[in-house]
């Protein structure tokens, strides 16, 4: 369908089916079908954008509902949809149409939940690939994401280097560290160990109070504490309890209307095994097999994904630039302030 946007360029929210798809586990379903968005002019170089764990493929959205990307992408924005069209996919495992934990499995009329073959960034890529070819791209101008998008841009180097001229990795590094496993753990134990989970088969999320506990586990990783000082500085509300409490049990409300916690878990699991370097002689190795200009950005106060280490792998790749943002957000930095780095990306894009 289409949707209204703010420049009336066409805008087109969907999904497609890819067929039948092996996972790297040698599971198999036999149909799989990833949800969309494309923006942009029919025929302009393509730029594939990659979303971060409770994302969407929905980046740019309409005026009425903007997406996690507005602003960064559009008419006359660093990604300038009148040079560029935009496609995002829902992963594969997510719950935003694309098939997934809470899809239907067609062989017995019922949610797949804790049945769903493992995945990996690398199937998602996969997924992904098979999808474009499907919809008629056969190369891309750039591969762009953040946080568990920046990792499956990571993939889409190694997996299919010659596909793409550009790639833009954003908040995250070439493997996950024991740092995010261990908070990873931390909101799987809180959602599996719920009375209400059920090993999976729970009527609803909203009697998941063990997710609420993971999101709000998540929350107080993306966001640095100058961040939080800032905003809250020890205030209260009427019923005396501290504003920080109120905004992470927000938090944990709100992500149970719009995500599912088998996928949740299941993503996690992806970002855990996230490693450039498997199968690959080490990450070391890895990254000096790309074969595409290559774009890194770390953000200050980044407890997940730090400069360090994201710096590091830049010094790797044949051709790769890093680029670090000054900024009191920390790791939810790639979904803010675009005018502190969108200029960064648009240049990069149009320095050729």
């Amino acid at each position: 369908m289409s949707l209204k946007n703010p420049t009336s360029q066409p805008l087109t929210s969907s999904s497609i089916a890819i067929g039948p798809f092996t996972f790297e586990s040698g599971e198999h379903l036999k149909h799989v079908e990833l949800a969309y968005e494309r923006y942009g002019p029919q025929g302009a170089p393509v730029i594939l954008v990659c979303h971060a764990l409770t994302g969407n493929q929905i980046a740019v959205g309409s005026d009425e509902e903007p997406g996690w990307w507005a602003g960064l992408i559009g008419d006359g924005c660093p990604i300038d949809t009148k040079h560029f069209q935009v496609i995002t996919f829902n992963v594969l495992g997510g719950c935003h149409g694309s098939t997934g934990p809470a899809s239907i499995n067609p062989e017995t009329g019922r949610k797949y939940r804790q049945s769903f073959p493992d995945v990996t960034i690398r199937d998602m890529v996969h997924a992904q690939y098979q999808a474009l070819q499907k919809l008629g791209v056969k190369e891309v101008q750039a591969v762009a994401g953040g946080s568990l998008g920046g990792m499956q841009t990571y993939e889409w180097g190694l997996l299919y280097p010659g596909y793409m001229k550009q790639l833009f990795i954003l908040a995250a590094t070439p493997y996950l560290s024991d740092y995010g496993i261990a908070f990873n753990h931390i909101g799987a134990r809180a959602i599996q160990t719920d009375p209400q989970f059920k090993e999976g088969y729970y009527e609803s999320n909203d009697q998941l109070q063990g997710f609420e506990i993971a999101r709000m586990t998540g929350m107080v990783t993306y966001r640095s504490s100058t961040l939080f000082q800032k905003r809250f500085a020890r205030s209260h509300n009427a019923e005396t309890s501290y504003n920080i409490q109120s905004y992470l049990d927000h938090q944990g409300d709100k992500i149970k209307e719009h995500f599912d916690a088998n996928s949740y878990l299941y993503l996690l699991q992806a970002m855990n095994n996230h490693d450039i370097g498997r199968g690959r002689e080490g990450w070391k190795t890895a990254a000096e097999k790309y074969e595409a200009d290559l774009y890194t950005i770390s953000f200050e106060h980044d407890l997940l994904y730090p400069c360090a280490l994201i710096s590091h792998f830049a010094e790797y790749p044949p051709r790769a630039e890093h680029h670090h943002v000054d900024t009191d957000y920390g790791h939810d930095g790639f979904l803010v302030e675009f005018n502190r780095w969108g200029n960064w990306i648009h240049n990069k894009l149009f320095q050729k």
